[in-house]
């Protein structure tokens, strides 16, 4: 065997000459691996990339990633190289600021994994929304299809004129997620239901002033949720 069984390290040959290229070569890959980190697994091939930088090969990749689906590409020495990833292997994804595990395929974010390929998700989706003018402020299908929402919450980015405080909730149920949050810069929401609520079709999140109407301002959002996915296809 010349090489590693994992990381397809390659092993110094008795009386090999250069021995030095063989080692920096299992250098640089396991830099790469032990690192724990890639840019993303869902952008295409970059044009300038950087030595070391390594992302997970998206399905369909083309140019230098073609048929390299799934793939951990690494780019070393001026071209890349590529790590086959093993089952339990798991990496953080910058783009996504979350952790995925390879089961046979990539699976972002879950907090439990079956045999079969079910899985269960803690996931935040986070938006910056510029308040519109006006009573109340909605960001469309903030929250997604079969979220079970634990809670929102919120920071003001910039400061929000025309009223002293502000709601968050939904359509029928304004305040939800709490109310009397401030509106100077800084200020923060955290907003949480006595139980989780699913919600069954993606739903807007409604942001409503209080004894006024928004002029200006800029909020960060955060929905906090779970969902749950079905075991994976049988080939």
């Amino acid at each position: 065997m010349s090489n590693t069984r994992h990381l397809s390290l390659p092993f110094i040959a008795a009386a090999q000459a250069q021995k030095h290229v063989t080692v920096n070569e299992a250098l640089s890959r396991i830099d790469c691996v032990v690192s724990g980190t890639v840019l993303s697994r869902s952008e295409s091939v970059p044009t300038s990339p950087e030595d070391g930088d390594c992302s997970i090969v998206p399905d369909g990749a083309g140019g230098a990633w073609a048929g390299r689906d799934g793939e951990i590409a690494c780019f070393l020495n001026g071209g890349w190289d590529f790590i086959q990833p093993w089952n339990g292997m798991q990496i953080w994804v910058s783009d996504e600021a979350m952790f995925a595990v390879f089961v046979g395929r990539w699976v972002a974010g879950a907090t439990a994994l079956s045999p079969g390929g079910a899985a269960t998700f803690s996931l935040i989706a986070e938006f910056d929304h510029e308040l519109a003018a006006g009573p109340v402020s909605s960001i469309a299908a903030a929250i997604p299809d079969k979220a079970v929402v634990l809670g929102v919450s919120a920071r003001v980015l910039t400061e929000i004129t025309g009223t002293t405080s502000w709601r968050l909730g939904v359509t029928g149920s304004d305040d939800r997620y709490g109310s009397g949050f401030g509106a100077a810069q800084g200020a923060f929401a955290e907003g949480v239901t006595g139980s989780p609520l699913a919600y069954y079709g993606p739903t807007d999140l409604i942001i409503s002033a209080e004894g006024g109407a928004f002029s200006a301002g800029s909020i960060r959002v955060a929905i906090h949720y779970a969902s749950i996915a079905a075991p994976a296809m049988v080939s």
